[in-house]
């Protein structure tokens, strides 16, 4: 797996982005952009690890989506590096488990680690983009 600075520095620089907004800004949908991809970040770690149940991240008000981003992109970045450990340490084609095979606990199939880590930096790029930061 390639490592995860390129989705940690995406998720931090729009996070401090999201920090510096004005409240004008984020109340005309930035910060709802930032927390609809906080919690998508953050339901892709807990996938990642195995939880039977994906958890809604709360909203905390447009002052605190910002931080809430930091975290939930740091969580994914370490729930991907757990996954590539787990099936042997980094390596292109690695992957959580076995690709659409379920994991213990009744958690849906795990996707491969590259394309989890892709497509959370296309979310990022995305919502970024989306919420003009």
């Amino acid at each position: 797996m390639r490592d995860t600075r390129e989705l940690d520095e995406a998720v931090n620089r729009l996070a401090d982005r999201l920090r510096a907004a004005p409240q004008s800004r984020l109340r005309q949908g930035a910060a709802a952009e930032g927390l609809a991809l906080a919690r998508e970040l953050a339901a892709l770690a807990q996938r990642l690890e195995g939880a039977p149940e994906v958890r809604v991240m709360p909203d905390a008000g447009v002052f605190a989506v910002g931080d809430q981003l930091a975290v939930a992109g740091a969580d994914l970045a370490e729930a991907l590096r757990a996954a590539a450990r787990r099936e042997g340490g980094p390596g292109p084609g690695r992957a959580a488990g076995a690709p659409g095979r379920a994991v213990p606990g009744g958690a849906p199939p795990v996707e491969p680690v590259e394309a989890v880590l892709a497509d959370a930096l296309a979310r990022v790029r995305g919502a970024a983009e989306r919420a003009g930061l």
